[in-house]
């Protein structure tokens, strides 16, 4: 049960679905931080494990852990939605509960991100990216430090064909900005669409220090929706219709459109009206003219792009894992 208390500066956000495995690192790495004034509310989504157990001990150890289990199943987006309404906070800092924050003062420094840049809507970290045993395999920092337009973000995500902000893991942001809370239409892009619509409103501002740490395994949501043949079309039917806006210039759109005709021409079976129907759209709006023009520019410059990527994973060899990373799915958890 939900007890009522003064309201904390920060709602750690914890929704999870059959996850006791995990947990309790991913409580700990809350519990730890230097920055107090939080409140950790987990919401199980009626799991069939024994994470109630496993948070019902951390309850008792300290009053800030907050436990409620839903009574039926709500599914992953709902799941965040009922997260989101019953935060007490000012700010929300979503952590799932396969995941973790990577540093003891992750809380502290992204707080003082917002707060200290008044055009942000939105603060995001690198993360560090662990395998089912905790160990380190990975980090992703695709943005470079400081404050970025918001519109400026979205056309690099649009043109990059990837979520480049980050899983709900690796962001935090006020309340009052998303009380519309994630869309329910969408079950694999969820979070990049959110993400657009705060930086419509404002700006990203982003450290490429990890504070935050993603973990990839098969139980993900993103594993399964790939099972199902739904992220990728989810992914391009979403950027699709978000081309259309009038404010994006023409490379932009040129990116999404020749996402869309490649996708179709390596998987001819997975095309269908709707996305077809997309692609005619920007086709149109684009113009023949312009779109092969872009797609000149893309055959002549495509060997350097090749060559900085060669030369990044080159680096990341010698250095760590440092390289800047998209990808074109962003991968979700329940």
């Amino acid at each position: 049960m939900l007890v009522a208390l003064n309201s904390p500066e920060i709602s750690v956000l914890m929704p999870t679905y059959n996850y006791a495995s995990f947990l309790p690192e991913a409580i700990e790495s809350v519990l730890a931080q230097e920055f107090r004034d939080f409140e950790l509310l987990i919401i199980d989504d009626c799991s069939s494990d024994n994470t109630a157990e496993v948070v019902r001990s951390f309850c008792v150890r300290d009053s800030r852990v907050q436990f409620s289990v839903n009574p039926k199943n709500l599914g992953m987006v709902q799941n965040w939605n009922q997260c989101l309404q019953k935060a007490r906070g000012r700010h929300i800092k979503f952590l799932f509960g396969d995941d973790k924050l990577a540093h003891s003062q992750a809380l502290g420094r992204m707080l003082a991100l917002l707060q200290n840049n008044p055009g942000a809507i939105l603060a995001a970290s690198a993360r560090l990216i662990l395998d089912q045993q905790s160990n380190v395999t990975d980090i992703w920092r695709p943005l470079p430090d400081g404050c970025h337009k918001g519109r400026e973000v979205i056309a690099a995500c649009l043109t990059e064909n990837g979520n480049l902000i980050g899983e709900p893991s690796a962001v935090l942001f006020r309340k009052a900005d998303a009380k519309r809370g994630f869309d329910p239409k969408y079950r694999q892009i969820v979070d990049a669409e959110m993400w657009f619509h705060l930086l419509e409103q404002g700006d990203l501002v982003y450290t490429r220090d990890p504070l935050c740490a993603f973990r990839q395994h098969s139980r993900q949501q993103s594993v399964i929706n790939d099972s199902l043949g739904l992220a990728r079309k989810e992914l391009l039917m979403f950027y699709g219709g978000y081309a259309a806006q009038s404010w994006l210039s023409r490379k932009v759109r040129f990116s999404v459109l020749f996402a869309l005709r490649r996708s179709r021409h390596r998987n001819p079976g997975s095309a269908d009206a709707a996305l077809m129907d997309e692609e005619q759209r920007l086709a149109r709006q684009l113009g023949a003219g312009w779109y092969w023009l872009h797609w000149m520019r893309h055959r002549l410059t495509r060997p350097f792009s090749n060559l900085k990527r060669s030369i990044e994973k080159a680096s990341t060899i010698r250095c760590g894992p440092l390289a800047a990373r998209s990808t074109f799915v962003s991968p979700t958890t329940q």
